[in-house]
């Protein structure tokens, strides 16, 4: 401790070699901020990274206040606290280290609380261009994450890997099922580093709804339509909206009619699937390969028909490369078991996650999403004015 009426910050606490704990600490000089502090989690919910990260580097770092002072706790010292950390990028850097943070023991109830929380990291709140699940908003900048049914596995992922404009940061509050609905994590800087050593793609738009948890044409691409648009209006500002990527001849879409007599709209974008992390340059897989070839197996229908992975020359990736991705990601992934109240932030370019099947209601488990640029998108890995992206322009 330094002089009276500071409060001292366990930014971290890691394992050495021995496996005793190393804490590290930083100094604050207001009564109103809270002291975090790092604690273990169950072998389940927390693990070891390996390379490229540091020796000792555990994936998700978990943070809590003191025992000492729940009873003292409200979010305006939680929010503020969180930004006094900030003004040194503080919690930017432990998550560009360990990809993810769990935050837990906090007074955050609702969505109005948990936009606050999310704000408070200064972050600039991102604006999503052709999703493919409809997200309501439920507070500013906030909003249900994918509410696919309870029986299907979202499996790991970096988010919005299949558009060139994708989040930096993400922000998951939650309600807990009793059994099942846990959130894998993991390292897509590990993953690469293991594919590496051991062994682009398209979307289908419709106007009606593909699949339930899904979004339409006009929630993914129709925020300007008007009432008594005619179709050759919302084409128009469809395709207005797809030109913001800048892309150029990198991103190409065509209307169709599909089987049912239905207008579709197909859009491909030539993306790296390899990436860099900003400040180390350090390659990351930014993608969701496995993901869609996990959801290939066990899916059929619009949303197997939809997803086509390919090399960039346009012929079929294996699909013996693609269950050795799966296996590797299921040996360095954890599967967080949630408590209510917790949140995670990710930083989606080292981070991977998903979602797990559960039993009970569809109702039993509730997560909230906020998503956030960072100054950068994922950087290039190589050369080519394809692997060029940028963050959406207006």
């Amino acid at each position: 401790m330094s002089d009276s009426g500071s409060t001292l910050v366990v930014l971290a606490m890691v394992p050495d070699v021995d496996g005793h704990f190393i804490t590290e600490y930083g100094e604050q000089s207001s009564d109103s901020l809270i002291t975090f502090e790092s604690f273990k989690l169950p072998g389940s919910n927390q693990r070891l990274l390996g390379p490229p990260h540091p020796k000792h580097t555990v994936i998700p770092l978990a943070l809590r206040p003191s025992p000492k002072i729940l009873s003292e706790i409200t979010l305006d010292r939680v929010t503020t606290s969180i930004e006094s950390l900030q003004q040194d990028s503080i919690l930017t850097k432990k998550l560009a280290c360990h990809g993810t943070l769990l935050f837990r023991d906090l007074p955050i109830h609702n969505a109005d609380d948990f936009s606050k929380f999310a704000h408070a990291f200064g972050y600039r709140p991102h604006e999503i261009i052709s999703i493919v699940v409809d997200r309501p908003l439920l507070a500013p900048n906030v909003a249900p994450a994918n509410e696919s049914p309870k029986e299907v596995l979202i499996y790991s992922h970096n988010e919005s890997p299949q558009v060139p404009h994708a989040p930096e940061y993400i922000f998951y509050a939650h309600r807990a099922p009793s059994q099942g609905g846990e959130s894998p994590i993991s390292s897509s800087l590990e993953l690469f580093n293991r594919a590496q050593r051991e062994i682009p793609e398209s979307r289908n738009y419709k106007v009606k709804q593909q699949f339930q948890g899904g979004s339409t044409l006009q929630q993914a691409f129709g925020k300007e339509f008007q009432p008594g648009d005619d179709e050759e209006t919302k084409c128009r500002k469809v395709e207005a909206q797809i030109a913001r990527y800048g892309r150029g001849e990198h991103t190409t879409w065509e209307w169709s009619i599909d089987d049912d007599g239905e207008t579709q709209l197909i859009l491909s974008h030539r993306l790296p699937a390899i990436r860099t992390q900003p400040g180390t340059n350090l390659p990351t897989l930014f993608t969701g390969l496995a993901a869609y070839w996990k959801s290939m197996q066990v899916h059929s229908g619009a949303r197997r028909a939809g997803t086509h992975q390919l090399f960039g020359d346009g012929t079929p990736i294996p699909d013996e490369y693609l269950a050795h991705l799966t296996k590797i990601t299921d040996e360095i992934r954890v599967l967080h078991r949630w408590e209510k109240g917790d949140v995670l932030v990710f930083d989606n370019i080292v981070a991977q996650h998903g979602r797990e099947p559960w039993l009970g209601e569809q109702s039993d488990r509730v997560v909230m999403a906020s998503l956030f640029d960072g100054p950068a998108v994922p950087g290039p890995y190589g050369f080519g004015t394809w692997a060029q992206l940028v963050q959406a322009t207006n």
